[in-house]
């Protein structure tokens, strides 16, 4: 499978700027099959330390100094690395905390190194308060599970991907071709876009098959606890992680996940889930001004999960019910809201942290809430996941009356299209938001 962060690392690799790369991304989105991929196609040589594999060489970064770390390694790998030609690939790095710190010094004192670190767990060791994280000298890179345009790429559909990409107003998706991806869509929620349930499924043609990893992924995640939890908090991890597929698209209350449990113990395991990259936050914004991150009210959200294959999977939702029923009524329009917020994320720059807004509105008499907010080429555009006309989307309107926008969208089954101010976009043309919206707003 043929990623699109191959292009941003290809670019890297030739950047006269480059700093060393921290790969951030949850456990099983795939980041070591990239990374071992690109330095055995674009070098003479790759150099794969894993510490977890491997943890005697955490003793080769005693030192901070870069000549004598490469003499360590060369010692006990008997393979010598040449800045320029070999591709120095630190894995599972959060289990040698001085290897993170060194990476400053080889931006310093080797910049002609290639080095790229990651680690599925990393985001704790980087919060480590211990940690002495090398701010200014060290570049970020994003990894998320496939998103659709990926998928269908990786299913032979390339043709299908240039139609998308070209699609307007006026030249929108033949009817027949609509159908199709739609059916790729629902294909897509079943087997999601966690790499090994993909890999499966490409060579199965069985969703039984994407299931069956599925499940696997889901019981690797619940042994993961262990790794950044004391054990008198896994009770706690373990009853976010059970019933987030049954609140996705709904504000948190912590008396609604176990009225039992103390909110801070629950909202500590939200984070811990959240900084391992199992789950995604929504926070809610006024929406404004921008940046929306800025407009948030950190006490009102809602969670995603990393993957609707996963979600799927957890709830136990039939084949037969996805590939048949509209998208969105599946499970009360959640999958849809979930597969709309991944898609969002997927496509967000991957050199910073992804991060998701919804509005609400909470006065008496007159609720109101969109599913989504996004800001495009500096003008905020509200996103609601709705089956039926456009008519009847009272929250977005409203929002966009309050806030004065100029464009919402509808994101649902319908055709492309745009009635008066609220563009409707089919769920396979959620990649095209930007060019669409720009299209329409500089017309």
């Amino acid at each position: 499978m043929r990623r699109e962060i191959f292009r941003h690392l290809i670019g890297w690799k030739g950047r006269s700027d480059r700093l060393p790369l921290l790969l951030r991304g949850a456990r099983q989105v795939g980041k070591t099959y990239i990374v071992e991929a690109f330095g055995k196609e674009h070098f003479e040589h790759l150099h794969n330390i894993n510490f977890e594999l491997q943890p005697e060489y955490a003793q080769c970064f005693e030192s901070l100094e870069p000549n004598i770390i490469l003499n360590m390694i060369t010692g006990l790998s008997g393979q010598a690395i040449e800045p320029g030609k070999s591709l120095l690939f630190l894995d599972e790095v959060q289990n040698a905390p001085r290897a993170i710190m060194a990476l400053r010094y080889f931006k310093e004192k080797m910049p002609e190194l290639h080095v790229i670190a990651a680690g599925s767990l990393l985001e704790f060791a980087l919060r480590d308060n211990e940690l002495s994280v090398p701010v200014g000298r060290v570049e970020y890179i994003y990894l998320k599970p496939l998103s659709f345009r990926e998928f269908l790429l990786a299913r032979g559909f390339e043709t299908l991907l240039e139609y998308i990409q070209n699609a307007t107003i006026k030249k929108p998706i033949t009817t027949i071709l609509h159908k199709k991806l739609l059916q790729l869509v629902r294909e897509y929620m079943l087997v999601g876009g966690m790499p090994a349930a993909v890999e499966h499924y490409l060579t199965s043609q069985l969703f039984q098959s994407a299931q069956r990893h599925q499940t696997i992924i889901l019981t690797t995640y619940r042994d993961d606890f262990g790794k950044y939890a004391k054990t008198n908090e896994h009770k706690y991890l373990q009853k976010v992680f059970e019933k987030i597929p049954g609140i996705i698209g709904q504000e948190v209350k912590y008396n609604k996940i176990d009225s039992e449990f103390r909110s801070r113990d629950l909202k500590q395991a939200i984070k811990n889930l959240s900084y391992a990259g199992v789950i995604n936050t929504v926070y809610a914004t006024t929406a404004s001004g921008l940046p929306l991150n800025a407009l948030i009210n950190e006490k009102k959200f809602k969670l995603l999960s990393l993957d609707i294959g996963l979600v799927n999977r957890a709830m136990r939702i039939t084949i037969n019910e996805l590939l048949n029923e509209d998208i969105t009524l599946v499970n009360r329009g959640a999958l849809a809201e979930q597969f709309v917020g991944q898609e969002l994320l997927a496509y967000m720059d991957c050199y910073e942290e992804a991060k998701l807004h919804y509005w609400a509105r909470d006065k008496v008499g007159s609720q109101a809430e969109v599913d989504y907010v996004l800001t495009v080429d500096s003008k905020i555009i509200p996103i609601e996941v709705k089956a039926g006309a456009t008519g009847t989307l009272r929250s977005l309107h409203l929002m966009m009356r309050e806030k004065e926008l100029p464009l919402g969208i509808r994101v649902s089954e319908q055709a492309l299209s745009l009635d008066g101010a609220v563009l409707s976009v089919p769920f396979y043309m959620l990649s095209e938001i930007n060019r669409l919206v720009e299209l329409i707003l500089t017309k």
